[in-house]
């Protein structure tokens, strides 16, 4: 039996408890309104597993099954579960407590039913700010629906903060040329989004980007004489360019006074304590409209400048600052010049990822999270050994140098391709991770999740997911650059590791169909929800196989040679074509309409090439 996370000390003991139809959830008197909502938790989790969940109660029952119990000298997020002979019983020291043992008997009956063993469990977790940070902004905006039920996955994991990632993505008033073309959040959306997390204790942080990355905000005709570089707007659009430029002219003063006003309509609609202003990436700083300033009194004094305002702004606010680390990291000594309850967000998301950075802020007696990634970016599914690795790292060196939190983040460069659902292995490693660093190895946590989260008994699905981005030698992130900038000199040598790799494409696309061929074999006795997951990851292989070929195609006309695997162009053009229409169905199935055309720019501009009509 698994638990994730897995609990600080747990026993197993002789003997079991049956949980039965005509018994009872208690609520106890010591517990406040909350613990209903997770009695219902409970009951559905019941119903779900056994075809029948007690009915719930308040006070006292002879025949209760479960009872929920408040004990105030537990620790904010301790619980305790007991299961004996006689019946179960949650004590948490909070409503948070309460809530997490409740997770944990969900978790246990899925794989017990209604035979749960006897045991004793004492829980708390290591590090108290566990969040995950997901980009609606680069590609898909998820629906609410799906908002909520990811809501909903991170406390079954016992996380306790969720963040947005928004550049233009909400609808902010008088800023339409920004998002007419987009399908954004709404206030009303925010709102209800806020609350449901709320009931689930997690908190909601509010995160807009206020100084780089603001592609589309500054590509606008109102708004470009703000940007850092001139013709904002003159390129077309390109998902590369949209990662490196478009940072705003910090020498303007319309421009803090503009961002201060999107800070004031945005952090009404939260209950959370802290605002996350970005701030990362600042490339092209310094660069442009603010040169002769740059040249004055620096590039590094412009930026802590900026950011400087921005939090004293807010801590004015009542709010606690938050911003990106990857600039502040070459000067940790000016985090010094911000509020002091200003937090860091030190972000790495390498396979080998070091402490260098970590190592850094803390000396330069920075508050900081320590933020590694899901690798789902630029890929049709993530690369689950590589975040498994850096997470493991990055929640390592949280406890080795005490900060105050760990952020897992799942970014959508170059349009988020990727199913959000293929997340979720790396959510867990994140939670998991944060809770207790007593860290299983690759093969067994991927084993635990496949277990506890896909229902699976075999424990071998989170290990065949694995395998699909280890077997793709072009990627979605190679394709787009080459549409986009073609082989530059940025690209030439991860284009030369391609074209190497090309002589092993017909292996990497029957590795492709071997895999897809288990997840077929899997999928019986699955849930439902598990195999609609499946069901994405089969249409994203196809897409990889598709990509493979273009691959070769690419290859074949850059060093003016034969394809490595023989291709049809005009027959893969309409496979291309046809695969698309089942990758839309699957976006739209969690996904608003957001940039899912500009997912459909790059796949046909391929077919076009495909048939000869982009030479």
């Amino acid at each position: 039996m698994y638990i994730i996370p897995e609990p600080q000390q747990m026993n197993i003991l002789e003997g079991e408890y049956t949980i039965r139809f005509d018994h009872k959830i208690v609520i106890d008197r010591s517990c406040g309104t909350a613990a209903y909502d997770y009695a219902k938790l409970l009951q559905e989790e019941l119903c779900g597993c056994m075809g029948y969940g007690p009915k719930i109660t308040r006070g006292s029952s002879g025949k209760a099954a479960v009872t929920l119990m408040m004990d105030d000298e537990l620790g904010e997020e301790a619980y305790r579960l007991e299961a004996g002979t006689d019946g179960i019983r949650i004590v948490g020291g909070t409503d948070r407590g309460l809530l997490y043992g409740v997770q944990t008997l969900r978790q246990i009956v899925r794989q017990t039913g209604a035979c749960v063993p006897c045991m004793q469990i004492q829980d708390h977790p290591d590090i108290r700010n566990r969040g995950f940070y997901h980009d609606v902004t680069r590609g898909r905006i998820p629906t609410l629906s799906y908002l909520k039920g990811m809501a909903d996955n991170l406390a079954f994991y016992k996380i306790n903060q969720m963040q947005l990632y928004i550049e233009h993505s909400y609808l902010f008033e008088n800023l339409s040329e920004m998002w007419r073309d987009d399908t954004p959040l709404s206030a009303q959306d925010i709102l209800e989004l806020d609350a449901y997390c709320r009931k689930l204790n997690i908190e909601l942080i509010p995160n807009i980007s206020c100084f780089g990355h603001l592609y589309k905000l500054l590509r606008t005709k109102a708004y470009e004489h703000l940007c850092e570089l001139s013709d904002a707007g003159a390129e077309p659009f390109g998902f590369v360019d949209r990662m490196m430029h478009h940072t705003i002219d910090v020498t303007n003063e319309e421009s803090l006074a503009f961002l201060k006003g999107l800070i004031e309509e945005f952090m009404p609609l939260f209950t959370s304590k802290h605002f996350n202003i970005g701030a990362d990436e600042t490339f092209d700083l310094g660069k442009g409209r603010s040169l002769a300033e740059a040249e004055r009194v620096g590039v590094k004094r412009l930026y802590i400048d900026h950011v400087r305002k921005l939090c004293e702004f807010l801590v004015e606010k009542g709010k606690i600052p938050m911003f990106w680390g990857d600039i502040i990291c070459d000067f940790p000594e000016v985090i010094k010049e911000l509020p002091e309850q200003t937090i860091c967000l030190n972000w790495g998301y390498d396979k080998e990822q070091s402490d260098e950075s970590t190592r850094k802020l803390a000396e330069a007696g920075a508050v900081q999270y320590s933020c590694p990634g899901v690798s789902g970016w630029n890929q049709f599914v993530n690369r689950l050994d590589v975040a498994y690795e850096n997470i493991r790292r990055m929640c390592t060196y949280a406890r080795q140098y005490h900060t105050e939190g760990v952020l897992t983040t799942d970014w959508g460069d170059y349009g988020h391709v990727n199913h959000p659902d293929f997340g979720i292995p790396g959510r867990i490693y994140g939670a998991a991770f944060s809770w207790n660093g007593k860290i299983p190895d690759f093969e067994e946590m991927n084993r635990r999740i496949s277990i506890v989260e896909f229902q699976d008994r075999s424990g071998e699905l989170v290990s065949v997911l694995a395998e699909i981005a280890d077997s793709q030698i072009f990627d979605w992130g190679q394709a787009v650059y080459y549409k986009e900038k073609g082989v530059d000199a940025r690209a030439q040598r991860e284009f030369t590791a391609v074209a190497a790799g090309m002589a092993d494409v017909e292996e990497a696309l029957r590795k492709l169909a071997d895999i897809g061929d288990r997840i077929r074999r899997m999928m019986p006795g699955l849930p439902a929800r598990t195999n609609a997951i499946l069901h994405a990851c089969l249409v994203a292989i196809q897409g990889a196989e598709l990509f493979q070929k273009i691959g070769a195609v690419i290859v074949a006309r850059v060093s003016q040679s034969e394809p490595a695997v023989a291709v049809d162009g005009i027959k893969l053009a309409a496979e291309l074509e046809e695969w698309f229409m089942f990758y839309k169905e699957v976006w739209r199935s969690v996904s608003r309409e957001s940039e899912l055309y500009r997912i459909e720019e790059v796949v046909f501009w391929y077919a076009d090439l495909l048939r000869g009509s982009a030479l």
